[in-house]
């Protein structure tokens, strides 16, 4: 994760994959002819995505602020620096601004503070069921979640009918329990049932906004609820996807700040349960737990999906898929030797199910290079081309 940040003058490079958090001053500083580029990065609770100058061109791959698409817009100005009290005869420096009012000091006019930049509010782009179908059948494994995902919108498009030929709606929860371990798909699949329901008609926007414990959880009393709300506001519209839920309720007992959260959430579920649709996710025993540990949160969860683990064909899948992307190739053997190192891979905590299988194209595509560099004026399809040396050692034991 990364904190408060900037770029100086004429400055450039490349931030990928970042989270900026909780900052006082905007996200991200941008001088004047600055033009980094920004690729798959985050902006949460801060007050502005961006401050510095207009001048700036940013270019924007795939970012997001507050799960809103991210934009850059220009005539920014740094916020003003607020002025300090100054006492009843002490010397005032030529320049310094002075709270007005401050008694025997001729008041100087404080600048302007500089409005945040504006987010943007563009709604997002039509998408067609049909391709949004198409999208959830190309996922690798997860056939009982794909199976489960379709019959629940061949059941709300029969709530539809039902509410244009006048007929009442019969009961329906929208809201989900995404059970499985780490790496399964569960973000993926939250991502896309939220552009579902929106192409649906059910969702306003069908945008996702991924929280966990810290981004609902307060410090001190009376700021857990202002914290889960802002979290849930933000996510009205859309999908709010909650992550490792089961650490807001805890295991032995007692108060736990992460009981208020979850008893503003299921009042928030109320009054919103139209506009908004929440997935807690996690383990599949330790939701079970969460679920149980509120009469609001079982009538509301009514519907688990579980994801299971891939099998090392499904992890195979990932790694190809993977390399496509990077216009990489397995051949046979490597292939078989992948499979093969998958099967006698052990799965304990450590597993990480499509995690594992990322990271271990990212050393193949390593240990490829350090081969290359070795290599005399290598050619393209060399380049390309992933071997059975380029897989990690084998596990022992």
């Amino acid at each position: 994760r990364a904190w408060a940040g900037g770029f100086v003058e004429g400055a450039g490079g490349l931030l990928t994959s970042c989270d900026v958090v909780g900052t006082r001053l905007p996200a991200l500083h941008l001088a004047a002819g600055a033009a980094p580029r920004l690729r798959r990065c985050r902006v949460l609770d801060c007050p502005a995505a961006f401050g510095g100058d207009g001048s700036a061109a940013p270019v924007l791959e795939q970012c997001d602020v507050d799960g809103v698409p991210l934009a850059f817009v220009g005539a920014l100005q740094p916020p003003a620096v607020p002025a300090a009290p100054v006492l009843p005869g002490a010397p005032v420096l030529p320049g310094t601004p002075v709270l007005p009012g401050t008694p025997g000091v001729p008041a100087v006019p404080l600048p302007p503070a500089a409005a945040p930049a504006e987010l943007p509010t563009a709604e997002p782009e039509e998408e067609h069921l049909d391709d949004l179908l198409a999208e959830l059948a190309t996922l690798v494994g997860l056939d009982r979640v794909k199976h489960d995902v379709q019959s629940m919108v061949k059941l709300m498009q029969a709530v539809r009918l039902r509410e244009e030929a006048g007929l009442p709606a019969p009961p329906l929860s929208r809201h989900l329990v995404f059970a499985g371990n780490p790496g399964t798909g569960k973000t993926t699949v939250a991502r896309l049932y939220g552009r579902l329901l929106k192409a649906l008609g059910l969702l306003r926007r069908g945008h996702l906004v991924e929280v966990d414990r810290s981004a609902l959880v307060g410090e001190y009393v009376g700021h857990t609820g202002p914290r889960t709300a802002a979290a849930f506001n933000r996510a009205l519209g859309g999908v709010l996807f909650i992550d490792e839920a089961y650490s807001l309720v805890p295991e032995s007992g007692g108060h736990d700040f992460g009981l208020e959260a979850v008893a503003t959430l299921v009042k928030l579920m109320e009054d919103h349960r139209d506009d908004v649709v929440v997935i807690a996710a996690g383990y599949p025993a330790d939701m079970a737990r969460f679920v149980g540990s509120n009469p609001g949160l079982s009538s509301r969860f009514t519907r688990t999906l579980l994801f299971e683990d891939y099998s090392a064909a499904d992890l195979v899948a990932i790694v190809e898929h993977q390399a496509r992307e990077h216009r990489y190739e397995l051949t046979g053997p490597a292939r078989l030797r992948l499979l093969h190192h998958f099967e006698t891979l052990p799965r304990g905590a450590g597993f990480g199910n499509g995690r594992s299988a990322r990271q271990t194209f990212q050393e193949m595509t390593e240990r490829q290079a350090q081969r290359m560099a070795e290599a005399v004026t290598p050619t393209p399809d060399q380049l390309s081309t992933l071997e059975p040396a380029d897989l990690p050692a084998p596990v022992l034991g």
